[in-house]
């Protein structure tokens, strides 16, 4: 059986320790602020980036680029090696077409190689969800095909949830009106938005207040759970540079299901989804009967 690695964008938003732990290969998705490009290399730490959009600037993303992962992906064929690849949602950017044209392309220079990508149609701590899980089996000597297939059947039970603490940033990511961004700030509104069964952003809801928000995502955790609630790899807790309302939520969450601090997963949601969602962001992600 052929060795094989773990690999994913870096909008996974796990730890570098985790990452380099278990040796994935992280194929970068780019960001820029004020033209200035980031994200291979040349970085700002989360709470920089997020400074930047509170001071105004314009932040941007792009997705990742076919000649990096054709790089990547012949070290690893040159190494030996297979690759199981957790993708960012389809649906939410263009990296994944160019993650399977790149493993298409390697695989036909390399015909001993296998490239299985596994789309999550989620984001962020959903990928890390799978990852943990896909290197657990692969630490028990699951094989790729073995892994790869328990990943593809993980994906509908994939559930993560947001909140916005202002509107104007989805204005400026093209997932709101101008009009609805004003109003909605000026009526305190907050929307919990959801990934669908398809993987596409979309609103559940839209409730008045921030605190009214955070304990929504909890209720809507409660509705969706189902025979989950015992079954989890971890819950998943993000946050744009507000890591006190992470932790807010978090209590909520121990507070109505009983888990303990060692269930949860804190993180600060990175650039390549922060530069949409903006600062304050909040969101929960978990395994549940349904998304």
């Amino acid at each position: 059986m052929r060795e094989f690695i773990l690999a994913t964008e870096s909008n996974n938003d796990m730890s570098e320790e985790f990452l380099k732990e278990h040796n994935i290969l992280v194929i970068p998705h780019y960001y820029t602020v004020e033209e200035e490009m980031y994200g291979d290399g040349k970085e700002l730490s989360n709470h920089e980036f997020y400074e930047e959009m509170r001071s105004g600037k314009k932040a941007g993303t792009m997705a990742s680029n076919p000649a990096v992962i054709l790089e990547k992906f012949t070290e690893v064929a040159e190494a030996g090696k297979d690759i199981l690849f957790i993708s960012f949602s389809s649906e939410l950017s263009g990296g994944y077409n160019n993650i399977c044209v790149g493993a298409k392309s390697v695989m036909e220079e390399h015909p001993e190689m296998q490239i299985r990508v596994v789309d999550t149609l989620s984001a962020s701590l959903c990928e890390g969800i799978l990852l943990q899980k896909a290197a657990q089996l692969r630490s028990e000597g699951k094989s790729l095909s073995e892994t790869a297939d328990e990943m593809e059947k993980m994906v509908p039970n994939l559930a993560i949830q947001f909140t916005v603490e202002n509107l104007d940033y989805l204005f400026r990511g093209g997932r709101l009106s101008k009009t609805s961004a004003v109003l909605g700030n000026m009526m305190n509104l907050k929307p919990v938005l959801y990934v669908t069964d398809e993987g596409k952003l979309v609103a559940l809801s839209k409730v008045r207040g921030r605190k009214k928000s955070i304990s929504t995502l909890v209720d809507n955790m409660e509705e969706r759970i189902g025979s989950y609630k015992d079954k989890q790899v971890f819950i998943g807790i993000l946050h744009g540079d507000c890591e006190e309302d992470a932790m807010y939520l978090r209590d909520l969450v121990k507070e109505r299901f009983g888990y303990e601090n060692e269930s949860f997963l804190i993180r600060p949601i990175g650039p390549s989804i922060g530069a949409h969602s903006g600062p304050g962001t909040l969101g929960i992600a978990f395994l549940a009967d349904k998304r």
